[in-house]
């Protein structure tokens, strides 16, 4: 019998096209979480990831208590890409000193190939334990993981230790590239089919027409987005000047009419995380 396809495996026909759209981020300061939370309650994504290490993963969490309904993940953290704003890990420095630089905090997103080259993997554990804890022990209820800036981990054996905390706390992986979605098909998960979206790969002139035409193109099979909302208000400036026209480019045309209009004409169906959640977990 042949394997079934990612879009039967999450209930759907194989020809449907699906497409998860994750608000990652959740937690790095509040003008993102502001715009995470309003781009799925008035906009077309339908689920985000929390960085529990940030500044604002208290707020974030706050907002989540709230609103219990809304599907989040963890987005486990061993970089931080705000050089004026650093952050640290959720463990005693002194339990995970291959994920540090000289400072104690985590590394900057230029020194990722030094990051992996030195993480050694039972620190990389450590944390993240730490932060799928902080997560739990706060009351509220994850649907998946991933990781901010690494794709799939950034190591294969990054990949396998979180595919095995998601079996341990019976939650769902984000896989980006081909050998991690391999893996997935062989074991009978669903897999995005094609080429993953992370928003700051767009260009910013023109970005509008080309979601819009990505949304006309959408194939048949399971597509992710992983956009990265803000408001672009007067904190997002201050602590991200690389990054917020990109934020706010995202969380303007998530909750566009335009957006869901698109949807409705091409027969799109947008999923979030809690989706791919049952067919790991069933």
């Amino acid at each position: 019998m042949p394997a079934r396809s990612s879009s039967e495996l999450l209930g759907f026909s194989p020809n449907a096209r699906l497409l998860i759209v994750n608000n990652d981020d959740f937690g790095i300061y509040r003008d993102v979480n502001e715009a995470v939370v309003r781009s799925i309650e008035d906009g077309i994504a339908a689920s985000c990831s929390l960085m529990t290490p940030c500044p604002a993963a208290g707020h974030a969490m706050h907002l989540l208590r709230d609103r219990p309904e809304l599907p989040f993940g963890i987005h486990l953290t061993l970089v931080c890409e705000l050089p004026g704003h650093p952050w640290g890990p959720l463990t005693d420095q002194a339990e995970v000193p291959s994920l540090l630089d000289e400072t104690g905090r985590l590394h900057t997103h230029d020194r990722i190939p030094e990051l992996l080259a030195r993480a050694r993997i039972d620190e990389v554990e450590t944390e993240f334990r730490a932060q799928i804890h902080a997560v739990l022990d706060a009351g509220l209820t994850p649907v998946h993981l991933d990781w901010h800036c690494l794709a799939d981990g950034g190591r294969e054996d990054v990949f396998e230790l979180t595919a095995a905390l998601a079996g341990e706390y019976g939650l769902a992986v984000r896989a980006w590239l081909d050998p991690a979605r391999t893996l997935l098909r062989g074991r009978g998960l669903p897999a995005v089919d094609h080429d993953f979206l992370d928003s700051f790969a767009l260009d910013l002139d023109g970005k509008a027409a080309a979601y819009a035409q990505r949304l006309r193109d959408l194939p048949a099979g399971l597509s992710e987005w992983a956009v990265h909302p803000g408001l672009g208000g007067e904190e997002s400036r201050t602590v991200d000047p690389h990054g917020w026209r990109v934020r706010r480019s995202d969380y303007a045309f998530l909750t566009s009419p335009q957006a869901r209009e698109l949807l409705r004409q091409e027969g799109i169906t947008v999923i979030g995380y809690e989706a791919v959640q049952r067919a790991w977990t069933t």
